[in-house]
């Protein structure tokens, strides 16, 4: 079979993989316990099912416009308005099939084969293999300092004449540190003197903890919005535990958001219109859920990290935000792919590869579970890993022996 050259490249998605896997594994029984999971476990806003159903009951589910029905769009502009403190139009506004989809659409939009994309590591996992299907390549910049906070200066070394945009997500996925509003400011205002797009992926921006607020890129902005290349990116698959959603967005310069719809009217023609209701409705009613869904996951980092603590050879960087916490286990493995199958085999406890984001010898645990999930998952972790455990553990009614240290 004849295969594409990028097509060949990619590779599937881990966490997505993961997933699955989880499933199938509880679907025939399995004690399985998934610490790799960025899915919230609240549900989504009431006001957002009401809207949906409304819709769907009337049967008339029809086409929309390729960017978003308009009640989204304005939607998006008083959260843009609300959030961040910048009056956009809605000619600044794309919605899209997720914020997967308003990045890759931008890229599509912005790369030619060859170009270069500056991004921190470690990454998201599908950061590189977006640029890779635009053709261009993809420049993961990890900090000098060890740290997981990049600097200015680690980013313009990075930065050559064929570098045509860099991508921030902040709070980051999969450290969930939250880069300072320094660094910030700082990297508004280098792309906007090398004339580079830079992406702000704000999927998690309101996911912070311990009073600490969402940092607003547009408040270092020079210059107005359709006179820049700063593209903003969110949606209501984290914020509001609306991941089976589908919805996100992207807020840009009217030039660049045309082109972005050119294109997705011939990928998906527009997401669904049911979806947007509900994500109208999400963005226009009561926030009371994500200041909870905050609260709960910031408890349950804190749990977290206690048992981490107290758990001999990991080290771990505590969060500021999100639901995942990247922690160094390379005293006990530097291949993280290694470990993470180990953990499955052995314990049945579900992580993600730190290799998937750039930086090996990491595990990736998630905070979206219950605290059972999270104690009884390092348990495990810490049976399976630690030579100083018991030697036998018992799993419900299961009861294994660790006959490998």
């Amino acid at each position: 079979m004849s295969l594409s050259i990028i097509g060949r490249s990619i590779a599937e998605s881990v966490t997505l993989k993961l997933n699955e896997t989880a499933a199938l594994l509880r679907a025939k029984g399995e004690p399985v316990i998934h610490l790799g999971i960025g899915e919230p476990k609240s549900k989504a806003p009431l006001d957002a099912i009401v809207a949906a159903a409304s819709l769907l009951n009337t049967g008339e589910i029809r086409y929309t416009p390729a960017d978003g029905i308009p009640a989204l769009k304005q939607a998006i502009v008083r959260y843009t308005g609300d959030m961040y403190g910048r009056i956009v139009s809605p000619q600044n506004v794309i919605a899209s099939g997720g914020a997967k989809q308003a990045i890759m659409v931008a890229l599509q939009a912005i790369l030619n084969p060859q170009d270069e994309v500056v991004f921190p590591a470690p990454y998201w996992v599908s950061y590189p293999e977006m640029v890779r299907l635009c053709g261009a390549i993809p420049v993961p910049v990890l900090p000098e300092d060890g740290s997981f906070y990049p600097t200015l200066l680690d980013i313009e070394r990075a930065c050559g004449s064929n570098t045509k945009a860099i991508i921030i997500n902040s709070p980051n996925n999969p450290t969930g540190v939250m880069y300072s509003e320094q660094f910030i400011s700082e990297i508004v205002e280098f792309a906007e003197k090398k004339g580079l797009y830079l992406i702000m992926d704000d999927i998690y921006h309101r996911l912070v903890f311990n009073g600490k607020k969402p940092i607003s890129c547009y408040n270092f902005l020079k210059t107005s919005i359709d006179e820049s290349r700063l593209i903003v990116i969110n949606g209501v698959s984290k914020q509001y535990a609306m991941t089976g959603f589908r919805i996100g967005w992207a807020v840009a310069n009217k030039k660049l958001i045309t082109c972005m719809t050119n294109i997705q009217s011939h990928q998906t023609s527009g997401p669904s219109v049911i979806l947007q209701a509900a994500a109208v409705a999400a963005i226009m009613g009561i926030q009371s859920g994500v200041s909870s869904l905050c609260a709960t996951l910031q408890n349950n980092t804190n749990v977290l990290m206690d048992q981490l603590n107290s758990f001999e050879g990991v080290r771990a960087t505590r969060p500021d935000g999100t639901f995942y916490c990247f922690v160094d286990f390379s005293h006990y493995s530097k291949d993280s792919s290694k470990l993470a199958y180990f953990l499955l085999d052995k314990v049945k406890v579900i992580t993600v590869p730190g290799k998937e984001f750039g930086l090996d010898g990491f595990l990736r645990l998630s905070t979206c579970g219950s605290i059972k999930d999270i104690t009884q998952g390092i348990e495990r972790i810490k049976w399976a890993l630690d030579p100083n455990s018991p030697n036998e553990l018992f799993i419900g009614d299961r009861k294994l022996v660790r006959d490998w240290l």
